[in-house]
């Protein structure tokens, strides 16, 4: 276990900001929820390793589409969500998690160990971030029996006042019901969800995810004064990825935001790349390159850092193409979920099932660290 420090909180926004893969929120508000709960009080991560057999996980989070134009969350969503399923569940709730990495949600629970002292476990429903919650949710939408518990808090106050909603169910369900909640609250809300055992966490996620990112924002960090092709360097040999493609983003469709999700497609050079709030797939004219779970980036030359859906505007960025295949990074059960994975193709309308590497499994690759 160790506390983690200002200087994580700001890695952390670098790192998951790349692994955000076009989404994982917003990096001003990462920047402010990280610097918040280290100011506060010093957040403790730790390892599946490093709890007792039993401690209860919950997953933290926020639901809803980047480029929604009302979102609004604030900081005490997410302690007063936490707070609320830790009432209703009747479990011992010690350690939170987060649903994937990202701008943002790399930080996710940092405020809740600083306030409500949690834990914040080194382990995360996907290394990437990715659109819908059963693509984070440790797959527990296969598990026999289980009932979803998730509580949503926030949304627009002056459009809408403060929402909090407790819900029961079917996994899949409650999943649907909670992102249209968030549409109608402003587009983003806070959420806590699925209290379990840490096992079922020690066998479904992708571990050291939370290491990752931070490791590589202090590589960022420590390239952007060298220049662009440092910090692309560094993207690819800490995430193991290949460059694709680079050049001019030129928007191939349009953002359109429906049903909580940036749905739209870009083109790099010979390569398009279609997005559902994150980028999801690359093609060219021989078929498809990469295919989520593989993590897909786009960098920006000009910053060093990760290119987010929502601030693409009308193209022209000079960015670099990357892939790094599934299976280099740590690996979840969620992330390779067929029933997940057949939601995205009906959403889409691509396919996902016939690229999907059987080879994977969930527990895998996972994050030791590595020298800064």
């Amino acid at each position: 276990m160790r506390e983690l420090t200002s200087d994580d909180a700001y890695y952390a926004v670098l790192g998951g900001g790349v692994l955000a893969c076009g989404g994982g929120g917003w990096k001003h508000h990462g920047q402010l929820m990280g610097q918040l709960a280290t100011s506060l009080e010093r957040p403790i991560l730790a390892g599946v390793d490093e709890l007792p057999d039993d401690t209860w996980v919950a997953t933290v989070t926020a639901i809803g589409a980047p480029a929604a134009k009302n979102w609004e969350i604030r900081p005490v969503d997410y302690v007063h969500a936490l707070q609320e399923l830790i009432t209703v569940s009747g479990v011992p709730i010690g350690a939170v998690m987060t649903a994937q990495n990202g701008y943002s949600t790399t930080v996710n629970g940092w405020i809740q160990s600083s306030v409500l002292g949690v834990k914040v476990l080194d382990t995360a429903g996907d290394v990437r971030a990715h659109p819908t919650g059963k693509l984070g949710g440790l797959g527990l939408a296969e598990r026999e029996g289980y009932e979803s518990l998730q509580v949503v808090s926030g949304g627009n106050r002056e459009l809408h006042g403060h929402f909090l909603s407790v819900n029961r169910g079917n996994l899949n369900t409650v999943d649907n019901v909670l992102r249209d909640i968030s549409v109608r609250t402003g587009g983003f809300i806070a959420s806590a969800r699925n209290p379990v055992e840490l096992d079922w966490v020690k066998a479904n996620g992708a571990h050291g995810s939370i290491s990752l990112a931070i490791d590589l924002g202090a590589d960022l960090a420590a390239a952007f004064p060298k220049g662009p092709h440092a910090a692309i360097d560094a993207v690819r040999e800490r995430l193991q990825a290949d460059i694709v493609d680079a050049g001019p983003l030129r928007i191939e469709k349009r953002t359109r935001t429906l049903g909580g999700w940036d749905h739209g497609t870009f083109r790099i050079g010979d390569h398009t790349v279609p997005y559902l709030n994150e980028y999801m797939a690359v093609d060219n004219g021989d078929g498809r390159v990469a295919t989520y779970p593989d993590t897909i980036v786009i960098l920006d030359r000009a910053t060093g850092e990760g290119l987010a859906v929502k601030d693409a505007g009308k193209g022209g960025q000079d960015v670099v193409l990357l892939v790094s295949k599934a299976g280099r990074l740590p690996v979840s059960s969620s992330s390779i979920d067929r029933a997940g994975l057949a939601e995205c193709e009906q959403i889409m309308g691509i396919g996902f099932l016939p690229h999907l590497d059987p080879a994977l499994r969930p527990g895998t690759a996972a994050y030791t660290g590595g020298a800064r």
